[in-house]
């Protein structure tokens, strides 16, 4: 592990791989993630490409209480800026998984000059009425289930208030399933979703979706439901330079359920 200091904050990160002379791949983990997310597609991607993976501002292996007003998309996507130009290793290959695909998307928005291509695996977020005619104003359907999920936590029930959380997003019942290791990675990083319920991160727009000038890969797991395929597909419909790929039998966390396959479809984009 090593640390950039940006904006005020020491940003941990691995970097991992040889400098093979390819555009480094920076990765950026999602909700109640951290650096460790990618360890089991390190092995792949780090056979052609030098991977540097981050830790977000409060995220392991820093210990949050979850009190203050630094945690927001805002400051995240801020703080991978700051970290891609303090790298100095030129424009980089940007992915995102989640939460943290939106925060790529943003920083390719607002910075396209830090990038060759983008990667949004299942980026996070709502549509405004320009992507969705069933748009109707207000919060996401699924913030209160996460708010929900946030007071269990704040209120001392992390595995519950957990428990609330992966069940929304990937079925009832699916927390006890989970392999302990997961679980602890979940309970390492539980108190920055008391933070993320106050993210207020604007919706995605049609405008903002083609502005993303650089080739960008959008990555879909066959059997997610819900919203996050819904953006995926509104999105990618107007990126102008843009293909899908999708992984068999895999939902949300697919790059954990099918590291292979993910590993060959990033590898083959980043070839192209």
């Amino acid at each position: 592990m090593q640390s950039l200091h940006v904006n005020g904050y020491d940003m941990p990160y691995l970097d991992v791989g040889e400098d093979s002379g390819r555009t480094p791949l920076v990765c950026v983990h999602g909700s109640l993630n951290d650096f460790r997310v990618w360890g089991c597609v390190l092995g792949p991607l780090t056979q052609r490409h030098r991977v540097i993976a981050v830790s977000l501002r409060h995220f392991f292996p820093a210990r949050w209480d979850g009190i203050g007003d630094t945690y927001s998309i805002a400051q995240h996507v801020d703080d991978v800026i700051a970290f891609i130009e303090e790298l100095d290793l030129g424009p980089v290959d940007l992915m995102g998984h989640s939460r943290g695909g939106h925060i790529c998307f943003r920083v390719a928005q607002r910075r396209p000059d830090l990038l060759r291509r983008l990667i949004l695996a299942e980026p996070g977020g709502e549509l405004d009425a320009s992507l969705d005619p069933d748009y109707a104003g207000g919060p996401s359907p699924l913030l209160a289930r996460f708010m929900a999920s946030a007071e269990k936590i704040a209120a001392g029930d992390v595995d519950g208030g957990l428990a609330v959380f992966v069940d929304t997003l990937e079925g009832a019942g699916t927390w006890p399933r989970l392999p302990a290791l997961v679980k602890q990675n979940l309970r390492d990083n539980a108190y920055t979703l008391i933070g993320q319920v106050r993210d207020n991160r604007p919706p995605f727009s049609k405008a903002d979706a083609e502005a993303i000038k650089m080739p960008t890969l959008f990555i879909l797991g066959a059997r997610t439901k819900g919203l996050l395929p819904k953006v995926l597909h509104a999105l990618a419909a107007h990126v102008p330079y843009s293909k899908t790929a999708i992984i068999p039998n895999a939902t949300h966390p697919m790059f954990e359920q099918a590291p292979q396959k993910y590993s060959e479809v990033v590898l083959d984009f980043l070839a192209s």
